[in-house]
């Protein structure tokens, strides 16, 4: 029998490939169900190619436009139609594949649900993890993570306990700027969208330029492993091989090498607990001039002291920080600020903050915009 399949955000980077890999692997999987934000035309070919039981869009102005796909395709419209969608169809796995904030309550829904959930969005956990920890482990659902720092990581802890891990590393290319040696106020978009090794959507590119996205990760592994932050170091590794490492207790050190290519991990955790093989490229080892790690520039990348803090603080600081990052993001890739500016932005808003230690879900939403609408006036004083 196929693994049922529903893949939220089919419309965006890391949805698509999902949907390629499937499409490779369709003797192992069905897809029952997809959703998607505004594109609507890419949303309604995947499902005219797919054929799911049920489609949603969660822009409403523009579900009318889904008239027309084939006869037993449910269309659900609104962001309370993605959750319909989620209650209604009997998944196997659910792929968490929308970026940003957008994901948590879907997400949290999908476990509420009792589904397993392959996670490739990592502010839902940076925002609500201790939330969505506890509900995988209420419900007895699987999260099994897509992004490739936290793929390689719960592959070298299969088989061991979070008790015989010394220290967990997770590594990062260093992005567009790891040796840049101009002035950080004249990066431009462009350039800071330019990422060496993957080819991610705008949002994680961007991250990967700032090192924001490492700092998330790091927040998103102490939640998903059950780690104290203290335990978890960042490793600069230009070649994007090495995609994380485990040390045990006993001094050895596991390490996932791969191809730089989201499928890879997208494959494994289609197909968890099972490794079958795969249409992807091999990693050819032979080919490698060399493997090189070094320590982070924490004054070149001071987004990493801030996530560390953020995370370290916990309560609602690290909503805080994830929401202050997309809308000074925006703000940044529309012109109305400096590439610096960014993470000046979060400094200043986490500094204002009054932090609530163990937070409701409401309360964590409510913290996330306070944030955007601290940032945006910000932004407005710095742009007029």
């Amino acid at each position: 029998m196929r693994k049922r399949i529903i893949i939220l955000g089919s419309t965006g980077s890391v949805g698509k490939q999902a949907l390629e890999v499937i499409q490779e692997e369709s003797q192992y999987f069905k897809v029952i169900g997809l959703t998607g934000k505004d594109n609507w035309q890419l949303l309604k070919q995947q499902a005219e190619k797919f054929s799911p039981l049920a489609v949603a869009l969660a822009n409403k102005k523009k579900v009318a436009k889904l008239k027309g796909l084939g006869r037993g395709i449910k269309i659900y419209g609104g962001e309370e139609g993605v959750l319909e969608l989620i209650e209604s169809l009997p998944a196997d796995l659910i792929l968490s594949c929308i970026v940003g904030k957008a994901a948590l309550i879907p997400t949290l829904e999908a476990l509420k649900a009792g589904r397993n959930v392959a996670l490739a969005n990592k502010e839902s956990m940076v925002i609500a993890g201790r939330i969505l920890m506890e509900e995988a482990h209420q419900r007895s659902a699987s999260l099994i993570p897509i992004d490739s720092e936290q793929s390689a990581i719960f592959q070298c802890m299969q088989g061991h306990r979070i008790e015989e891990v010394k220290r967990i590393y997770l590594t990062a290319s260093g992005g567009p700027f790891r040796d840049w040696q101009g002035d950080f106020d004249k990066i431009t978009p462009e350039e800071s969208l330019s990422h060496p090794c993957w080819d991610m959507g705008s949002r994680i590119s961007l991250d990967s330029a700032t090192l924001v996205n490492k700092a998330l990760e790091v927040i998103e592994t102490s939640h998903l492993f059950k780690i104290d932050l203290d335990r978890i170091r960042i490793l600069i590794h230009p070649q994007s091989i090495v995609h994380s490492l485990v040390e045990f207790v006993d001094g050895s050190i596991l390490a996932q090498l791969g191809i730089t290519d989201m499928r890879l991990p997208i494959h494994y955790a289609l197909n968890f607990p099972q490794r079958r093989a795969s249409h992807l490229p091999s990693l050819e080892l032979s080919q490698l001039d060399r493997l090189s790690f070094e320590a982070p520039d924490y004054e070149k990348f001071p987004a990493l002291r801030l996530g560390y803090h953020a995370g370290r603080e916990g309560g609602t600081l690290p909503a805080v920080f994830n929401a202050v990052d997309e809308e000074a993001g925006k703000a940044f890739l529309g012109g109305k600020i400096t590439f610096p500016g960014i993470v000046k932005l979060i400094k200043r808003v986490m500094e204002e903050h009054h932090l609530i230690p163990n937070p409701s879900l409401e309360e964590i939403l409510e913290a996330d915009q306070w944030a955007r609408e601290k940032t945006r006036k910000l932004v407005g004083k710095i742009d007029s």
